[in-house]
């Protein structure tokens, strides 16, 4: 409960701490009042009980009252600092602003290449929408907050309240078409005005519903990473002037971009070829001459490649005017002219000429001619046209300008006279009637008491008709602003806004920007591209460069440049104005108090250790190492000394370390006393096959030969043999070869299937077998004793001979005779086998019938000759 007390505390800003809040605090719902244990004290213990309640009950009221209070001023807070575009800070809204303007111009930029030199005036508008008191609505001079529902106009742009604007369109509408101002109230669909750019809209387009900028989403939701009052989907809002594409950006305040959208398009003149170009910049010249006749007919165009009509011809030419009389010099493009001469030929009556100025064509008939009326227009006469009309004698009867009477004279050349005729009339407010000439108005001097349309002053006028005019006093009423008084006549509802403007400057007064009058007081100043002029509170004879600012100047980030006690100077950034942090100057009296904030005190810091690089060599002369100048001493490297010890083939083991130097002549890595002894067996390289090692202790110089004997098998893996190794590691290769053979056959097996010749060897045998081996035809009658290598590398073939092809084609004639006859002895069996089964199924029959056909048992060797003799002829073919 209290950690919640301290959090609503904090939630207030800069609320202090009220009589009781500790109290409050202290005395919760645990506190419980003490139980008696006499009987005796019954009622005082009850009476003491009930007060403790009491105060209890007031303690706990007043903590939920406090406590309420917190939570409400924490959310107001909360709310605050999401609504309003003016309460971020400086560094966090700029690099904020900028991610949300890169995403919301992500897909133009793609469109482009990333060329964002179109949306300088849709950054602008993005811009003030972020910037604190740039979004002012000008009907209320209040800020717009991200929270609150807005109205944008489609001609400025500008923003305005949704409460605001409505209101405006109501009493614009009301204004005009106000029935005391206007006769056809109802009748018309009066227009209301943007108040910032005068554009008209029409009584069904006043806004009732909130919408983002792109019109797609109702009250769209508040998102601290979008553009204030935007849905954050894609623009999608047609390009104006159109051109069949959509706006690519996100939702946003102001106009579209000029679309990015690559097109094929030709130039004005369509004489050169299509080229691909922005669809906003699509019209394009080649440069080249127009060409095209002109509207003389006579030139043609010379000017370069234009979008529209060409202009006028330029030429100057002589021509004569419509009447032909005179002839001046004039533009091709103005053919046509006429003269300050009247015609004056003669009409075809013959008695007048023709009153027209200079004209073509025939003249027409004299306007006097034909029948003609009297003034009166009631008679018609035909007369020479050299006679005038005379008046008929009958009454005029023309309606005079009173509308209700007519002309009583006779018929007259010239205007009729003012009616003098006495009616009863009733003046203008129709309280009165009166007798007098109907050419003459009457107005009472009754007053008009009806108030006025600003519902403030009566009409006061004489003999008012009820259409009372608009208030012709001054409103007079002190301004939003306050600093002024409104100007306008005397009016309904709320003042227009302050017309004036008011400059804000910066510190030193020379970037000045101007804004509504009125707001000057919670507006940022503007931010000023001059550098700041105050002389520097350091050591330093010129501050760093900076722009201009309010308040304090901020700490100097030059380098110190003292010298230090080294003789070096400072390198890093000024320290004589460092702000320290004060602690322990309060303690809270309890966890109700606040905490307070950290005091900070200016003071001069004195100047680090040395940090200017000093090289310094290391103790074993290994290294040279870069040191700060405070620590810049012999140091160990950490790596093995590394000097040559006597043996000549081991280095020392020790870590670096300092080393005597024995002989001033030596070049410095020599062993010395403290490095350590070699007492390592000898590990010099023996010679290359040489398995055994050196029985000698480490020692300079070579090693004695090895005398040791070598078992090792022979080339073909099947003997042993004993070799010493000196001779082994000191022969050449050809006596190696010699040293590891057996001296006998090599065991190996060909590819072909024979032995190897050679004697034991090394690698792979020859692939030119020697051995003698048989070839033979296809028919394998012809046979012949040829080389192993040669058959396999396919240099010898034993192709057949004539007799062998004779052989061939007989035992192939005696195969199909085989053939032929086993068939017919097949189908002679078949024949005997049907026969007999045909028999079996007749039965007997009672009368034999006589064979017809004797037949004749064949002999053993009719039977079994074909069998004898075709096996015996295919052998003897092949003995051949």
């Amino acid at each position: 409960m209290e950690a919640a007390w301290r959090q609503g505390g904090r939630g207030r800003g800069r609320g202090r701490s009220r009589p009781g809040d500790g109290l409050a605090a202290r005395t919760g719902a645990s506190a419980r009042p003490p139980v008696p244990r006499a009987r005796g004290g019954a009622g005082v213990a009850a009476a003491g009980t009930s007060g403790e309640a009491a105060n209890e009950l007031s303690s706990q009221k007043k903590f939920d009252e406090i406590k309420k209070a917190n939570q409400a001023a924490a959310k107001k807070l909360v709310e605050d600092q999401f609504s309003s575009s003016s309460e971020d800070d400086d560094e966090d809204a700029e690099v904020k602003q900028g991610k949300i303007l890169a995403k919301t111009f992500t897909i133009y930029t793609s469109q482009t290449d990333g060329d964002a030199s179109e949306l300088e005036r849709t950054r602008q508008y993005m811009n003030e929408a972020f910037q604190s008191g740039a979004m002012t609505c000008l009907i209320c001079i209040a800020s717009v907050k991200r929270n609150q529902a807005v109205w944008s106009c489609c001609g400025c742009f500008c923003i305005f309240h949704l409460v605001c604007i409505q209101k405006w369109a109501r009493d614009s509408l009301f204004l005009v078409s106000s029935p005391l101002t206007d006769e056809d109230f109802g009748k018309k669909d009066y227009p209301w005005p943007c108040p910032k750019c005068r554009f008209e809209y029409k009584r069904s387009e006043t806004p009732s519903r909130y919408y983002c900028y792109c019109g797609k989403v109702e009250n769209p939701s508040l998102d601290p990473w979008l553009v204030p009052h935007s849905c954050g989907q894609i623009c999608e809002r047609e390009f104006k002037p159109s051109c069949g594409h959509k706006c690519l950006l996100l939702c946003h305040p102001g106009p579209c971009p000029p679309c990015p959208k690559m097109v094929t398009t030709t130039c004005h003149c369509k004489k050169a070829k299509p080229v691909p170009r922005r669809c906003s910049a699509k019209a394009w010249s080649c440069r080249l001459l127009c060409g095209r006749t002109l509207l003389c007919g006579q030139h043609a165009c010379e000017n370069p490649c234009h979008a529209g009509d060409c202009q006028p011809c330029p030429r100057v030419s002589k021509q004569r005017c419509v009447c032909g009389r005179q002839t001046a010099e004039r533009f091709c493009a103005s053919p046509q002219w006429q003269c300050d001469q009247v015609c004056g030929r003669p009409l075809s009556c013959g008695n007048h000429t023709c009153e027209q100025v200079c004209h073509a064509g025939p003249c027409g008939d004299c306007p006097r001619s034909g029948k003609r009326s009297c003034p009166c227009e009631k008679s018609k006469f035909t007369l020479p046209c050299t006679e005038d009309v005379p008046t008929c004698g009958d009454s005029c009867d023309k309606v005079l300008e009173c509308g209700i009477h007519k002309c009583s004279q006779r018929c007259h050349r010239g205007p009729c006279e003012i009616c003098r005729q006495e009616v009863e009339k009733q003046c203008r407010c129709g309280k009165h009637t009166k007798r007098m000439p109907c050419h003459k108005p009457y107005l009472c001097e009754t007053k008009c008491t009806k108030i006025r349309d600003c519902q403030k002053h009566q009409c006061r006028r004489k003999c008012c008709s009820g259409n009372c005019p608009p208030c012709d006093q001054v409103c007079g009423r002190t301004l939003g602003c306050r600093n002024h008084k409104c100007p306008s006549g005397c009016h309904r509802g709320s003042c227009n806004p302050c017309p004036e403007t008011v400059d804000v400057k910066c510190n030193c007064g020379k970037t000045v920007i101007k804004v509504p009058c009125g707001r000057e007081r919670t507006i940022k100043p503007p931010k000023c591209k001059q550098f700041c002029s105050r002389p520097p509170t350091c050591h330093h004879p010129t501050q760093e460069k900076h722009y201009c600012h309010f308040g304090r100047c901020p700490p100097c980030r030059q380098s110190c440049q003292k010298t230090l006690t080294c003789g070096h100077l400072c390198p890093v950034s000024c320290h004589d104005e460092a702000l320290v942090k004060q602690s322990g100057l309060h303690q809270s009296a309890g966890p109700w108090e606040q905490p307070s904030e950290p005091a900070f005190i200016q003071t001069a810091l004195p100047c680090p250790p040395c940090e200017v690089p000093i090289p310094v060599e290391c103790l074993g002369q290994h290294e040279v190492s870069p040191l700060p100048c405070h620590s810049a001493n012999p140091f160990s490297c950490k790596r093995l000394c590394g000097r040559l010890l006597d043996c000549q083939n081991h280095t020392c083991t020790k870590e670096c370390h300092r080393v005597t130097e024995l002989n001033s002549s030596a070049d410095g890595k020599k062993v010395g006393p403290e490095c350590s002894q070699c007492e390592e067996e000898c590990t010099r390289p023996r010679p290359p096959g040489c398995p055994h090692r050196c029985v000698l202790p480490c020692h300079p110089g070579d090693c004695p030969s090895c005398v040791q004997m070598l078992k090792i098998k022979c080339h073909c893996k099947l003997s042993i043999l004993y070799i010493e190794c000196l001779k082994l590691t000191c022969s050449d290769i050809k006596e190696k070869e010699l040293l590891i053979s057996c001296k006998n056959q090599c065991p190996k097996e060909l590819p072909c299937g024979h032995r190897c010749k050679e004697i034991c060897h090394s690698g792979g045998c020859p692939l030119n077998c020697s051995q003698k081996v048989k070839l033979r035809c296809l028919c394998k009658r012809l046979k012949k004793e040829v080389q192993c290598s040669k058959i396999q590398e396919g240099q010898i073939s034993l192709e057949c001979d004539a007799l062998c092809k004779e052989m061939k084609r007989k035992a192939s004639e005696i195969k199909e005779a085989e053939a032929k006859a086993a068939i017919e002895e097949e189908k002679r069996r078949q024949q005997a086998e049907l026969e007999a089964f045909e028999n079996r199924l007749k039965g007997r029959r009672k009368n034999k019938r006589r064979k017809d056909e004797v037949e004749v048992e064949q002999s053993s060797w009719q039977k079994y000759k074909n069998l004898i003799i075709l096996p015996a002829l295919g052998v003897a073919v092949v003995m051949v």
